[in-house]
Protein backbone atom coordinates (compact mmCIF):
# COMPACT_ATOMS: atom_id res chain seq x y z
CA UNK A 1 0.00 0.00 0.00
CA UNK A 2 2.83 2.42 0.78
CA UNK A 3 4.57 1.69 -2.52
CA UNK A 4 1.34 2.05 -4.51
CA UNK A 5 0.47 5.26 -2.69
CA UNK A 6 3.89 6.79 -3.30
CA UNK A 7 3.70 5.88 -6.98
CA UNK A 8 0.25 7.45 -7.41
CA UNK A 9 1.36 10.61 -5.58
CA UNK A 10 4.46 10.90 -7.74
CA UNK A 11 2.41 10.57 -10.93
CA UNK A 12 -0.03 13.23 -9.73
CA UNK A 13 2.88 15.58 -8.99
CA UNK A 14 4.30 14.85 -12.46
CA UNK A 15 0.96 15.86 -14.03
CA UNK A 16 0.47 18.93 -11.83
CA UNK A 17 3.78 20.36 -13.03
CA UNK A 18 2.56 20.13 -16.65
CA UNK A 19 -0.90 21.65 -16.35
CA UNK A 20 -1.09 24.76 -18.56
CA UNK A 21 -3.43 26.53 -20.97
CA UNK A 22 -3.81 24.60 -24.23
CA UNK A 23 -3.15 21.18 -22.69
CA UNK A 24 -5.91 18.72 -23.57
CA UNK A 25 -7.34 16.30 -21.06
CA UNK A 26 -6.30 13.54 -23.50
CA UNK A 27 -2.71 14.77 -23.02
CA UNK A 28 -3.18 14.27 -19.27
CA UNK A 29 -4.40 10.72 -19.88
CA UNK A 30 -1.38 9.92 -22.06
CA UNK A 31 1.01 11.35 -19.47
CA UNK A 32 -0.60 9.31 -16.69
CA UNK A 33 -0.30 6.10 -18.69
CA UNK A 34 3.35 6.71 -19.48
CA UNK A 35 4.38 7.85 -16.00
CA UNK A 36 2.51 5.03 -14.25
CA UNK A 37 4.20 2.50 -16.51
CA UNK A 38 7.60 4.10 -15.85
CA UNK A 39 7.04 3.55 -12.12
CA UNK A 40 6.21 -0.13 -12.62
CA UNK A 41 2.48 0.29 -12.03
CA UNK A 42 -0.81 0.04 -13.86
CA UNK A 43 -3.58 2.68 -13.98
CA UNK A 44 -6.28 1.17 -11.78
CA UNK A 45 -9.08 3.19 -13.41
CA UNK A 46 -8.43 1.95 -16.94
CA UNK A 47 -11.28 -0.43 -17.79
CA UNK A 48 -12.77 -0.29 -14.28
CA UNK A 49 -16.47 -1.11 -14.82
CA UNK A 50 -15.89 -0.02 -18.42
CA UNK A 51 -14.24 3.34 -17.71
CA UNK A 52 -12.39 4.21 -20.95
CA UNK A 53 -9.41 6.15 -19.60
CA UNK A 54 -6.47 5.90 -17.21
CA UNK A 55 -7.39 9.00 -15.19
CA UNK A 56 -10.42 11.13 -14.33
CA UNK A 57 -10.13 14.78 -15.42
CA UNK A 58 -12.91 16.91 -13.91
CA UNK A 59 -12.93 20.57 -14.98
CA UNK A 60 -14.84 23.50 -13.46
CA UNK A 61 -18.46 22.33 -12.89
CA UNK A 62 -17.53 18.65 -13.31
CA UNK A 63 -17.62 17.06 -9.86
CA UNK A 64 -15.90 13.76 -10.72
CA UNK A 65 -15.44 10.99 -13.29
CA UNK A 66 -14.68 13.35 -16.17
CA UNK A 67 -13.48 11.42 -19.25
CA UNK A 68 -10.35 12.78 -20.96
CA UNK A 69 -10.85 14.02 -24.53
CA UNK A 70 -8.60 15.49 -27.22
CA UNK A 71 -11.32 18.10 -27.77
CA UNK A 72 -11.24 19.42 -24.20
CA UNK A 73 -8.42 21.94 -23.77
CA UNK A 74 -7.57 23.82 -20.62
CA UNK A 75 -7.99 27.60 -20.59
CA UNK A 76 -6.74 30.33 -18.30
CA UNK A 77 -8.88 30.51 -15.17
CA UNK A 78 -10.01 26.87 -15.28
CA UNK A 79 -9.76 24.53 -12.33
CA UNK A 80 -9.30 20.82 -12.96
CA UNK A 81 -9.30 17.82 -10.66
CA UNK A 82 -6.88 15.09 -11.69
CA UNK A 83 -7.66 11.74 -10.01
CA UNK A 84 -4.85 9.17 -10.21
CA UNK A 85 -5.04 5.58 -8.97
CA UNK A 86 -2.08 3.22 -9.33
CA UNK A 87 -1.96 -0.53 -8.89
CA UNK A 88 1.48 -1.72 -7.87
CA UNK A 89 2.32 -5.14 -6.48
CA UNK A 90 -1.35 -6.06 -6.24
CA UNK A 91 -2.33 -3.03 -4.13
CA UNK A 92 -3.88 0.32 -5.02
CA UNK A 93 -3.07 3.93 -4.14
CA UNK A 94 -5.70 6.60 -4.88
CA UNK A 95 -5.16 10.36 -4.81
CA UNK A 96 -6.42 13.52 -6.46
CA UNK A 97 -5.94 17.28 -6.46
CA UNK A 98 -7.74 20.23 -8.00
CA UNK A 99 -5.28 22.39 -9.91
CA UNK A 100 -5.38 25.99 -11.12
CA UNK A 101 -4.81 26.78 -14.79
CA UNK A 102 -3.17 30.17 -14.51
CA UNK A 103 -4.56 32.66 -12.00
CA UNK A 104 -7.90 31.59 -10.49
CA UNK A 105 -10.88 33.82 -9.79
CA UNK A 106 -11.57 34.55 -6.10
CA UNK A 107 -14.52 32.15 -6.26
CA UNK A 108 -12.40 29.37 -7.76
CA UNK A 109 -9.66 29.88 -5.20
CA UNK A 110 -12.22 29.78 -2.39
CA UNK A 111 -13.84 26.49 -3.39
CA UNK A 112 -10.48 24.83 -4.11
CA UNK A 113 -8.93 25.88 -0.81
CA UNK A 114 -12.11 24.89 1.05
CA UNK A 115 -12.00 21.44 -0.56
CA UNK A 116 -8.36 21.00 0.48
CA UNK A 117 -9.14 22.04 4.04
CA UNK A 118 -12.19 19.75 4.15
CA UNK A 119 -10.05 16.78 3.14
CA UNK A 120 -7.53 17.64 5.85
CA UNK A 121 -10.28 18.09 8.46
CA UNK A 122 -11.62 14.64 7.60
CA UNK A 123 -8.17 13.10 7.86
CA UNK A 124 -7.62 14.77 11.24
CA UNK A 125 -10.69 12.92 12.57
CA UNK A 126 -9.36 9.47 11.53
CA UNK A 127 -8.00 7.20 14.26
CA UNK A 128 -8.71 3.75 15.64
CA UNK A 129 -11.96 3.91 17.63
CA UNK A 130 -13.37 6.94 15.82
CA UNK A 131 -16.51 6.55 13.75
CA UNK A 132 -17.10 7.41 10.11
CA UNK A 133 -19.71 9.93 11.26
CA UNK A 134 -16.92 11.84 13.02
CA UNK A 135 -15.06 12.11 9.72
CA UNK A 136 -18.11 13.21 7.76
CA UNK A 137 -19.20 15.74 10.38
CA UNK A 138 -15.76 17.39 10.44
CA UNK A 139 -15.91 17.84 6.65
CA UNK A 140 -19.51 19.02 6.52
CA UNK A 141 -19.11 21.53 9.34
CA UNK A 142 -16.09 23.18 7.70
CA UNK A 143 -17.76 23.36 4.28
CA UNK A 144 -20.84 24.99 5.80
CA UNK A 145 -18.75 27.58 7.65
CA UNK A 146 -17.17 28.52 4.32
CA UNK A 147 -20.52 28.83 2.53
CA UNK A 148 -19.96 25.73 0.40
CA UNK A 149 -21.80 22.41 0.15
CA UNK A 150 -20.77 18.75 0.24
CA UNK A 151 -21.83 16.30 -2.47
CA UNK A 152 -23.79 13.57 -0.71
CA UNK A 153 -24.35 11.00 -3.45
CA UNK A 154 -20.65 10.07 -3.72
CA UNK A 155 -17.91 9.46 -1.19
CA UNK A 156 -14.71 7.74 -0.28
CA UNK A 157 -14.18 4.01 0.06
CA UNK A 158 -12.10 1.23 1.44
CA UNK A 159 -9.04 0.36 -0.62
CA UNK A 160 -6.40 -2.35 -0.70
CA UNK A 161 -6.20 -5.28 -3.08
CA UNK A 162 -9.21 -3.74 -4.84
CA UNK A 163 -9.50 -0.09 -5.82
CA UNK A 164 -13.02 0.22 -4.41
CA UNK A 165 -14.17 -1.94 -1.50
CA UNK A 166 -16.20 -1.45 1.69
CA UNK A 167 -16.73 0.65 3.67
CA UNK A 168 -18.38 3.60 1.94
CA UNK A 169 -16.97 6.81 3.45
CA UNK A 170 -19.60 9.57 3.47
CA UNK A 171 -18.34 13.14 3.68
CA UNK A 172 -21.23 14.22 5.89
CA UNK A 173 -22.67 12.69 9.03
CA UNK A 174 -23.22 12.85 12.76
CA UNK A 175 -20.47 12.59 15.33
CA UNK A 176 -20.55 9.30 17.19
CA UNK A 177 -22.48 7.53 14.42
CA UNK A 178 -21.45 5.08 11.74
CA UNK A 179 -18.85 2.34 11.42
CA UNK A 180 -16.08 2.33 14.02
CA UNK A 181 -12.62 2.56 12.45
CA UNK A 182 -10.06 -0.10 13.32
CA UNK A 183 -6.28 -0.06 13.25
CA UNK A 184 -5.01 -1.35 9.91
CA UNK A 185 -8.00 -0.27 7.81
CA UNK A 186 -7.21 1.69 4.64
CA UNK A 187 -9.74 4.21 3.30
CA UNK A 188 -9.87 7.24 1.04
CA UNK A 189 -10.91 10.70 2.22
CA UNK A 190 -12.01 12.64 -0.89
CA UNK A 191 -14.72 15.25 -0.27
CA UNK A 192 -16.33 16.85 -3.32
CA UNK A 193 -17.11 20.45 -2.42
CA UNK A 194 -19.43 22.69 -4.47
CA UNK A 195 -19.49 26.48 -4.53
CA UNK A 196 -23.27 26.31 -4.97
CA UNK A 197 -25.78 23.67 -3.93
CA UNK A 198 -24.94 20.00 -3.27
CA UNK A 199 -27.12 18.49 -6.02
CA UNK A 200 -25.46 16.74 -8.97
CA UNK A 201 -26.47 15.03 -12.19
CA UNK A 202 -24.89 12.50 -14.52
CA UNK A 203 -24.24 13.23 -18.19
CA UNK A 204 -25.34 10.95 -21.00
CA UNK A 205 -21.86 9.35 -21.24
CA UNK A 206 -22.79 7.38 -18.12
CA UNK A 207 -19.78 8.63 -16.14
CA UNK A 208 -19.38 12.39 -15.89
CA UNK A 209 -20.98 13.94 -12.78
CA UNK A 210 -21.63 17.70 -12.82
CA UNK A 211 -23.13 20.18 -10.40
CA UNK A 212 -26.85 20.57 -11.01
CA UNK A 213 -26.65 24.35 -10.79
CA UNK A 214 -23.50 24.76 -12.90
CA UNK A 215 -21.41 25.98 -9.98
CA UNK A 216 -17.71 25.19 -9.57
CA UNK A 217 -16.71 22.00 -7.78
CA UNK A 218 -13.37 20.96 -6.28
CA UNK A 219 -11.95 17.83 -4.68
CA UNK A 220 -8.81 16.60 -2.95
CA UNK A 221 -8.10 12.99 -2.00
CA UNK A 222 -5.65 10.95 0.04
CA UNK A 223 -5.45 7.25 0.83
CA UNK A 224 -4.95 6.84 4.57
CA UNK A 225 -4.09 3.94 6.88
CA UNK A 226 -5.85 3.96 10.25
CA UNK A 227 -3.45 3.77 13.20
CA UNK A 228 -3.93 3.69 16.96
CA UNK A 229 -2.98 7.37 17.35
CA UNK A 230 -4.43 8.72 14.09
CA UNK A 231 -3.57 7.76 10.55
CA UNK A 232 -0.72 7.48 8.08
CA UNK A 233 -1.22 9.29 4.77
CA UNK A 234 -0.06 6.91 2.04
CA UNK A 235 -0.31 9.33 -0.89
CA UNK A 236 1.76 12.33 0.21
CA UNK A 237 3.47 14.19 -2.62
CA UNK A 238 7.20 13.49 -3.04
CA UNK A 239 9.20 15.56 -0.58
CA UNK A 240 6.25 16.14 1.77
Amino acid sequence: MRRAGRAAAATLAFIAARIAPGVSTADVDAWVRADTRRRGGRPSQLGFQGFPAAVCTSRNAVVCHGIPSPNERLALGDIINVDVTTELGGFHGDTSATLFVGAPSPEARHVVETARRCRDAGIAAVRAGARLGDVGAAIEELAAREGCSVVRELGGHGIGRAMHQPPHVAHFGQRGAGLRLREGMAITIEPMINLGGPSVRQLDDGWTIVTADGSLSAQFEHTVLVTREGCEILTLAPGS
